[in-house]
Order: structure tokens, then sequence, then C-alpha cells
């Protein structure tokens, strides 16, 4: 049977300091000043792409830059939905949504039903 003994340590680390050096945060005011350093950060992201090397997706990022959707606005939406996709369909869709000022599910809502309606047709 395993001796456990020696796994349990106690008073490894000393007896406690004394009051007198303890840090005088505690008598601080609890709420801080707030004194702004830098600028808030901006929702457009450099565009930062892995070198892959597969048919097609070989491209370089030429002053790029990306936008992060999820700092600009919330929505209603609690589902998540993920896939993988192409370099190519992820900048088409970007650009889509960049250029009518639309959220990515939005333009991917907007896509099915365009879909929905050409197949009634």
């Amino acid at each position: 049977m395993a001796d456990i003994s020696k796994l349990k340590r106690r008073n490894s680390l000393g007896a406690p300091p004394p009051l007198e050096e303890a840090s005088r945060n505690l008598s601080a005011p609890e709420i801080a000043p707030v004194v702004a350093t830098t600028p808030p950060p901006t929702a457009v992201t450099p565009l930062r792409r892995p070198q892959a090397a597969g048919k097609g997706q070989e491209r370089a990022n030429h002053g790029q830059t990306r936008l992060d959707g999820r700092s600009l606005r919330k929505s209603g939406r609690t589902v998540q939905f993920a896939t993988r996709v192409t370099w190519d369909f992820d900048d088409r869709l970007r650009h889509i949504a960049q250029r009518d000022s639309l959220k990515l599910v939005e333009v991917l809502e907007r896509g099915l039903d365009a879909y929905e309606a050409a197949r009634k047709k």
C-alpha cells in the first residue's frame, strides 16, 4: 500500500508576516478615480492568415483589415452557428457585409431567403 503521508505538506510557507508589514491597500478608498491613459480599442483588427498549403488558399495579405463585428453592435441571436469555409468564401462574405453595413449573419440570412425564393419558382 502507498504511503501518502509524504504528500501532505503543512505550513510549507512558514509563518505569516506581521500586520505592520502588510500593505496599506485595505484602508484605501474602494472606488479609484478613472484616468484614461490609452485610447479605446477600435473595431478594426489587422487580417492575419496562416500560410496554408492548399489549393486556392495561398493568398497574401495586402494591407487588408478585417472588421471585428462582435464589437460593433449586439443582436438578439442566441444560437451559435459555426462552420468551416474557404478563404475565398470568407473574403466575399465579409466584403459584402462591410460594403452593405450588415452583420455576417444578416448576409447569410438574406442569402438563405434568396435561395428559398429561387427554389419556389
